[in-house]
């Protein structure tokens, strides 16, 4: 609880900030993290060399800088996201989003519809966006840090309904999608211990990848959609892109269709590279008899 009333503390205290100067507290912060050792650049810098191979080092390692600077932003804009008002928070979208018209055919056919929101830019963000437009159900996984209520409630004041990845959450997603309502997931955490994955190439690598998206996309025929919320220079906002994956869906078997995900959400890293979570564990399960790789 003290945890929780501490952070939700310093989030209010962020959040009394002109985005601007947020962002540029966050790249100080991220510009640190690049300059002594520590568990986030030794993560980032880990899985930037497995799915850059190709590149020459000074350019990853201009790349990991670029990437830790992103991540401390990402980290700071916690507070307004979470903590200003809905619209206020909603103005930050710079420009209509360019294929929302589909998203928005599949709800008024109450089709349903899955929106994947990887670990890229201002995820966050994305999620907001369409909770104010749409019945969304957005799925997450507890926290170990005490973040769950704060993420919860920033999550979900705009509409958004959260549920948790256990059996009652995914009932609800279910129910949801056959209401004609959108999911909101986040397709690349690696399951480990849960279950409920496979492994698929992503970057080239074998990841633990989750089956949930496209076992309800076959289903239920649902459309799935990428989206991720790009964050602009100097504090400017956010510009919003969507992208439909239709062989998600339509793949002849699971494991395609769990490999087109990862291949959609790679293409979508591969354009942004700076403003993934490159210092998340992605690979951390390996196929049996393959050695760790952190």
């Amino acid at each position: 609880m003290r945890r929780l009333t501490l952070l939700a503390g310093l989030l209010r205290l962020i959040a009394a900030l002109p985005l601007p100067l947020i962002h540029a507290i966050g790249a100080v912060l991220g510009g640190l993290l690049g300059q002594v050792p520590n568990a986030v650049r030794q993560i980032a810098d880990r899985n930037l060399t497995l799915c850059f191979p190709e590149a020459p080092p000074k350019a990853r390692n201009r790349l990991l800088r670029r990437n830790l600077i992103e991540t401390g932003k990402s980290f700071l804009e916690l507070g307004p996201l979470w903590c200003w008002p809905g619209q206020r928070v909603l103005a930050l979208v710079q420009a209509s989003v360019t294929g929302e018209s589909e998203l928005a055919a599949a709800v008024h056919r109450k089709q349903g519809a899955i929106l994947l929101t990887p670990h890229l830019g201002a995820w966050e963000m994305a999620g907001l966006h369409y909770s104010s437009r749409y019945p969304l159900t957005i799925l997450y996984r507890p926290s170990r840090v005490g973040l769950d209520e704060l993420s919860r409630q920033g999550r979900g004041r705009l509409g958004g309904r959260v549920v948790a990845t256990d059996t009652a959450g995914i009932r609800a997603l279910l129910a949801a999608l056959r209401n004609g309502e959108v999911l909101g997931i986040l397709p690349d955490q690696d399951p480990g211990d849960e279950g409920g994955g496979v492994f698929a190439p992503f970057f080239g690598i074998a990841a633990d990848t989750m089956t949930l998206v496209s076992r309800l996309a076959r289903k239920t025929g649902a459309p799935v959609f990428l989206t991720w919320a790009e964050r602009l220079p100097r504090g400017r906002g956010f510009t919003l892109h969507l992208r439909t994956l239709p062989e998600v869906t339509t793949a002849s078997s699971l494991e395609a269709s769990v490999a087109a995900l990862n291949q959609g959400v790679e293409a979508a890293v591969r354009s942004l590279p700076a403003q993934y979570l490159w210092a998340y564990k992605r690979f951390k399960t390996r196929p049996p008899g393959q050695p760790k790789l952190y």
